[in-house]
C-alpha cells in the first residue's frame, strides 16, 4: 500500500479512505479492468456483425482480449494475481468478469450446435484464452500476439466449426448406470 500511495502522489490514509481496504482498492481495479474487457470483446463482436462468420468472431473476441491484456500487462496481472487480496472476496473478479464475457459470447456459440451447451462452449473458449494469456505474458520469448490468436482461434474454430457441421448428438443418461 506505501508504494501504490506513493506512485499515486497520495498517502496511505487518503486510500484507505477512498477504498475502505485492500480488498477495496482490489475491486476497483479489478472493476475497472472487467468493465474494459466487456467494452472491448463487446466492440469486437459488434464489429464482426450479425455476418455468421463465426470464425471471425472467434478471432476478434480472442484480438480484444490479448490486445488488451498486453497494453496492460501489470494490471492484468495484479487483477488476476490478487496481491492485495488475502481472504476470499464475496464474489471473484475474474470469475465474474468470466461469465460476463460468456454471456457475451453465448449468442453466438449457440448457434454452433445444441444450444444447451452453449454456455459450457463459451466458459470453454474465455477460459482457453485467459490461461493462454496468463501464460504467454510470462514466456520470455513470447509469440507475437497475431500468432496467438491465430493459434487460439484454430483451436476454438476446430471445435466450432465441427459442431456445426454435424448434427446435434443425442442427450447420453447422466449419472451412473448400472
Amino acid at each position: 500500500m506505501d508504494d501504490i500511495a506513493s506512485q499515486a502522489g497520495t498517502s496511505k490514509t487518503v486510500i484507505y479512505r477512498h477504498f475502505g481496504d485492500k480488498a477495496g482498492l482490489y475491486r476497483a481495479v479489478a472493476d475497472r479492468i472487467d468493465q474494459r474487457v466487456y467494452r472491448h470483446v463487446a466492440a469486437a463482436l459488434s464489429a464482426a456483425g450479425p455476418s455468421g462468420d463465426l470464425r471471425l468472431v472467434v478471432a476478434s473476441t480472442v484480438e480484444a482480449y490479448l490486445s488488451l491484456v498486453e497494453s496492460d500487462a501489470e494490471v492484468y496481472r495484479f487483477v488476476v494475481n490478487r496481491p492485495l487480496v488475502d481472504r476470499p472476496l464475496a464474489e471473484d473478479p475474474v470469475e465474474a468478469t468470466t461469465n460476463r464475457v460468456a454471456d457475451l459470447l453465448l449468442a453466438t456459440v449457440t448457434l454452433a450446435g445444441d444450444p444447451r451447451r452453449a454456455r459450457l462452449r463459451a466458459i470453454a473458449l474465455v477460459g482457453s484464452v485467459q490461461a493462454v494469456a496468463n501464460d504467454w505474458l510470462s514466456s520470455p520469448s513470447r509469440l507475437p500476439r497475431g500468432d496467438v490468436v491465430e493459434v487460439l482461434t484454430d483451436l476454438a474454430w476446430r471445435g466450432l466449426g465441427a459442431m456445426l457441421s454435424e448434427p446435434a448428438a443425442p442427450e447420453r443418461p447422466r449419472g451412473p448406470t448400472t
